[in-house]
């Protein structure tokens, strides 16, 4: 495992030092299927493995893992293709991802972990649960993204209907990513909150320039591209055998009828729906994650 006190980023520039909303120690790399993956691992108990959306990164939840962290060991990882970690040339579908999680917990050797996923992170934590993942002991899945052939995040707005349209498109999607100004990016973001002020200050400028690191911008058109991949997750939804809380925001993109197909799916799910909460729960309405996190206690 590398844990440098200066790590390089492919810029040449230097990679964040420090996490600006806690005072925890440096952030960590760990080498995942050949690929520098940053993670921060903290506090102690049982574990808690913390799993972003798509097009973001482990500052997501920046609201929960402090208070996470008095009682669990939370784990958090920025996947390949995101935030401060690199991107490798892959297909960046459903499967790339969860053996890229998969390996992730090999590689700390985390045991009976909670899996706590937000979005593709819920549906990656399904199909580990599904697939029975020796070191998964439950999961909680926040918005899970598996319905509408996977093309969730284009109700989120007009713009980012017509934005993510066009980024379907070879080789135009990729030049699209990389040259987005700064206030469509805001905009298509802020689609993912019941509540524009649930944003920390500087967390969307940290995640538009993140996406502006070399590679990122070609992860994330091919992922736009890998899309139908992740509703084919819930063909295997059936086979998980651990416990599982289903957690959605009621202003979440997913439709009633695709929330309760899922909790349908999963033998013996619980489901919850909160209030005044959108795709980015943990922004929203962290209490309520942080709450749902400890209900599966018992799981470890």
């Amino acid at each position: 495992m590398e844990n440098e006190a200066i790590v390089r980023s492919a810029t040449g520039g230097p990679a964040p030092e420090y996490i600006a909303w806690a005072p925890y120690p440096l952030p960590r790399y760990i080498a995942v299927r050949g690929t520098r993956l940053r993670f921060i691992s903290v506090g102690s108990g049982p574990e808690r493995v913390q799993q972003h959306e798509r097009r973001t990164q482990l500052d997501m939840f920046q609201k929960v893992i402090p208070e996470l962290a008095g009682r669990f060991q939370v784990q958090a990882l920025d996947y390949p293709g995101h935030g401060h970690s690199d991107a490798p040339v892959a297909d960046y579908g459903a499967e790339f991802f969860v053996a890229s999680v998969a390996e992730f917990l090999d590689e700390m050797n985390v045991h009976d972990a909670v899996l706590v996923g937000e979005s593709i992170g819920g549906t990656i934590a399904l199909l580990l649960a599904a697939r029975h993942h020796p070191r998964v002991r439950g999961v909680v899945a926040i918005n899970p993204y598996d319905y509408d052939r996977g093309r969730g995040l284009r109700r989120s707005s007009a713009l980012a209907n017509v934005v993510l349209g066009l980024t379907a498109v070879p080789a135009f999607g990729e030049m699209l990513m990389q040259l987005g100004p700064y206030p469509v990016v805001k905009r298509i973001l802020e689609g993912g909150v019941s509540r524009k002020e649930s944003f920390p200050p500087g967390l969307i400028r940290e995640l538009y320039d993140s996406g502006k690191r070399p590679g990122h911008a070609r992860a994330f058109a091919r992922l736009v591209r890998s899309w139908p991949s992740w509703p084919r997750a819930r063909d295997e939804y059936s086979r998980i055998e651990l416990p599982v809380l289903l957690l959605y925001g009621d202003h979440d993109w997913s439709r009633v009828e695709e929330r309760e197909t899922d909790r349908q799916s999963i033998p013996g799910a619980r489901m919850r729906v909160v209030g005044d909460a959108g795709h980015f729960l943990a922004l929203d309405a962290p209490g309520e994650l942080v709450r749902a996190v400890e209900e599966l206690r018992s799981a470890s």
